[in-house]
């Protein structure tokens, strides 16, 4: 019944692509600090335009769309830079950095000036795209940051829950609206639902097994059609309820998709015995990890032409399940199928490692991106300029049993 559904833009009728920076190397960071130092140094009037192209030559590159010298000049002169255009930023799927967002010239290729009014706090925006490649789960990435064009991986579209009123506030002292059609709104008034409810449910939907391996053909030739229970009047018995559980399972993905969001269980002590034993950081001779064990060097990534990065081969050792490994995980799922037979240990470099990154794990994609190996792709010790933190250690691994939870998600064996 594919063209009976609603399309998305049939249901969220405004979305928007994300910002191209085309200078990613010089305006997005892993590291705030690094960032600020940089684009303190542009906008400094002691240092020439040729100091700054030795320092930075992706910024004082002329093309056809980018005056590289008249456009710090203009910013030279009007001063800045703009404190609060240092924001978080969605590079790629659990993968959130920082990004010097300027409103004026073309410092950015693709500002998207309209789109950023939009972001607002506690605002969930849908990634999506109008085909994707088999399997390769473009659709559905779900965050609340400013996007980059390629937070998915054919260049997306982002659909948001609400937009601003440019300003104004409402009688009920809000300045924002739903981002729905006439229709979806006529449909949401007749269940009592709201547009969150309608949100969560498409989040749902994109990622059911199900659906996406009925529609995977229709997937890759336009976008994601909508089953709605009741669709279009919500006069279908039961119709109501159907939105409400389907709305909390898509509510429990957009927590585990938001690196940002703690998720009690999962990322929050104490953990679920199924969850705790994912990609332990552990060390060849059983020791804590000190020192040189924090950099990544096992052939990750690797800078190709200009400022883009390419993925390495890296070193993962696959393996079975340990007894223990397969009796803590067969305690939260009713089997292992979610998470698959076959494990992997990814390494570093030569002496520390994650253990126990299920193999169905590794492999899952988002945005079209396999963002494990994406992330640890950008934390090479030749591409990020240093060894990982602690905290970027334990992100790893949080990230992977974020993805443990949405697989059981799917699998229907964990509830959250």
């Amino acid at each position: 019944n594919w063209f009976d559904w609603p399309a998305l833009p049939d249901l969220f009728p405004k979305s928007f692509p994300g910002v191209q920076t085309s200078r990613d190397g010089f305006l997005v960071d892993v590291d705030l600090d690094r960032l600020r130092a940089r684009v303190a140094d542009y906008f400094s009037p002691s240092l020439s335009h040729e100091e700054i192209a030795r320092r930075y030559p992706k910024v004082m590159q002329k093309t056809a769309r980018f005056d590289a010298r008249g456009v710090r000049d203009y910013l030279l002169k009007r001063g800045g830079p703009n404190e609060a255009g240092f924001i978080r930023f969605a590079y790629r799927p659990f993968d959130n950095r920082w990004l010097y967002w300027e409103a004026e010239t073309k410092l950015l290729d693709e500002k998207r000036a309209d789109y950023w009014p939009h972001v607002l706090e506690g605002n969930l925006w849908i990634a999506s795209s109008k085909r994707e490649i088999q399997s390769e789960y473009t659709h559905g990435a779900c965050t609340s940051e400013l996007s980059s064009w390629k937070y998915g991986f054919w260049g997306i579209h982002l659909f948001p829950t609400w937009l601003r009123d440019n300003g104004i506030i409402n009688p009920n002292g809000d300045s924002r609206h739903p981002n729905v059609s006439i229709a979806a709104q006529h449909y949401l008034t007749a269940l009592g639902a709201t547009v969150e409810d309608l949100f969560h449910h498409v989040l749902a939907v994109l990622h059911n097994p199900a659906y996406r391996e009925a529609n995977a053909g229709a997937l890759r030739m336009d976008w994601p059609h909508i089953p709605l229970p009741g669709w279009p009047k919500g006069e279908a018995e039961g119709a109501a309820d159907a939105l409400v559980r389907s709305a909390a399972r898509g509510r429990q993905l957009a927590a585990l998709l938001d690196p940002d969001t703690p998720v009690p269980g999962v990322t929050q002590a104490p953990f679920r015995p199924e969850i705790a034993v994912i990609a332990v950081p552990t060390t060849t001779h059983g020791g804590n990890m000190a020192h040189e064990d924090f950099a990544v060097t096992a052939g990750w990534g690797h800078f190709g032409k200009g400022d883009a990065v390419m993925p390495g081969q890296g070193r993962v050792v696959e393996r079975p399940f340990t007894p223990e490994e397969r009796s803590a995980m067969a305690g939260g799922y009713d089997t292992l199928d979610p998470l698959g037979s076959t494990t992997l240990d990814v390494y570093l470099n030569d002496r520390a490692f994650w253990r126990n990154v299920p193999l169905p794990v590794w492999r899952y994609k988002l945005g079209g991106y396999q963002v494990l190996k994406k992330w640890l792709s950008y934390r090479e010790r030749g591409v990020l300029g240093r060894g990982l933190r602690v905290e970027e250690v334990l992100y790893f691994a949080g990230v992977a049993r974020r993805i443990g939870g949405i697989l059981g998600l799917r699998g229907g064996e964990v509830e959250g």
